[in-house]
């Protein structure tokens, strides 16, 4: 196997596991955030949920892109 299918199964699961061990936190902020409506830590703590949801598309969109460019350079 060459370097990039690594690089793309490695960037695949560490980003797998990261994201899924902080997706309990942001449930816990998303919960104050419904509870606390008015408080002036609940924008702080939206926009740490904004950022992680930015993070994790951004995570999905070069997974995808590895992806499609390893079967490009393996197959042809």
């Amino acid at each position: 196997m060459d370097l990039l299918l690594w690089l793309t199964i490695g960037f695949i699961l560490i980003g797998f596991v990261v994201l899924t061990s902080m997706k309990k936190g942001m449930e816990r902020k998303l919960a104050f955030i419904q509870a606390n409506m008015e408080d002036e830590e609940s924008s702080t703590k939206a926009k740490s949920i904004i950022w992680w949801i930015a993070s994790t598309t951004a995570w999905g969109i070069v997974s995808m892109i590895l992806i499609v460019w390893c079967f490009h350079n393996h197959f042809w």
